[in-house]
C-alpha cells in the first residue's frame, strides 16, 4: 500500500515529549488532500494519532478547506476528545476548515488571519432527477454545517444561513464579534485599534452594479456615451 499523504502533522507526539506540555497539531493545506473516500486508512490514522495521548491539544490551523465529510469526521473526533482543544488560526480557516475550528474549546485568531464561510458545493451529472437529488443533498449538508456554527456562535440559523449564502469573509475582530472565534492571539501586543470587517461577494457585486448603473444614467442624461441598456447588456456579458 502506498503511504498516504497526510494534511496534518504532530509537532511533539514522541514518547519522550513533556507530558505537562500540550500536544501540538498542525492542520495545514487542503483537508483530505488524498484518498479520504478511497479507504479507511486516513480517518482512522488521524483518530489513532489524536487518541494516542491525552492532555490538552493546541491546533495550528491554516487551510483553504476541502472535503466537508472529512471536516465533519475531524470535528467529531475533536469534540469527543476529553482534553481541551485550543485552535489557533494563524493564516486562514476557510470553508470546511472553519467547521473544524468550531470544535475548539477556545478559538484564537492571529490579527492578520481570516475566516470564510460559504455554502457547500458539489459536481453533478445526469438527469433532472439526479440534479434534484444533488440539490437536496447540498441542502442537508448545509444544515449539518449550520449545526456546528450554531453551537459555537449562538447565532440564529437564519443569520448563519445568510452569511453562508453571501460567502462571508471575516477578519479576526469580526469573527470574534459574531462568535466564530473567542479572542485574538497575542492580543496584549496589539496597540492600534483594529477595525472589524465582513466581506461579502454578493455585496461587492451589488455595489459595482449600482455604481455602473448610476454612471450609465448620468451619461444618458447628458447625451454622452452609450445608453443604459447597452451598458447593462455589456455588464451582463462581463459578469457571466
Amino acid at each position: 500500500m502506498n503511504k498516504q499523504k497526510k494534511f496534518w502533522h504532530w509537532r511533539n507526539q514522541a514518547d519522550d515529549a513533556d507530558p505537562k506540555e500540550p500536544r501540538i497539531l498542525e492542520l495545514y493545506g487542503t483537508i483530505a488532500s488524498e484518498s479520504w473516500f478511497d479507504d479507511d486508512v486516513t480517518p482512522q490514522m488521524f483518530k489513532d494519532e489524536l487518541f494516542a495521548g491525552d492532555g490538552d491539544v493546541v491546533i495550528y490551523l491554516n487551510s483553504p478547506g476541502g472535503d466537508c465529510i472529512a471536516a465533519s469526521q475531524i470535528y467529531t473526533m475533536l469534540m469527543d476528545y476529553r482534553g481541551n482543544i485550543t485552535v489557533k488560526i494563524d493564516g486562514i480557516a476557510a470553508s470546511a476548515a472553519s467547521v473544524i475550528a468550531m470544535a475548539g474549546t477556545e478559538v484564537l485568531m492571529a490579527p492578520t488571519s481570516l475566516m470564510m464561510i460559504h455554502n457547500p458545493m458539489t459536481a453533478a451529472f445526469g438527469s433532472r432527477e439526479e440534479m434534484e437529488k444533488a440539490i437536496e443533498m447540498l441542502e442537508e449538508v448545509k444544515e449539518s454545517i449550520i449545526n456546528a456554527y450554531e453551537i459555537k456562535t449562538n447565532l440564529s440559523r437564519a443569520r448563519i444561513s445568510h452569511l453562508m449564502d453571501s460567502e462571508t469573509w471575516m477578519n479576526a475582530k469580526r469573527a470574534i464579534e459574531l462568535g466564530f472565534a473567542d479572542a485574538m492571539m497575542n492580543e496584549e501586543k496589539i496597540s492600534a485599534e483594529m477595525p472589524a470587517f465582513e466581506f461579502s461577494d454578493r455585496a461587492v457585486e451589488a455595489v459595482l452594479v449600482n455604481k455602473i448603473t448610476a454612471k450609465a444614467r448620468l451619461e444618458k442624461s447628458v447625451q454622452h456615451g452609450r445608453s443604459v441598456d447597452e451598458l447593462m447588456e455589456r455588464l451582463s456579458l462581463l459578469t457571466n
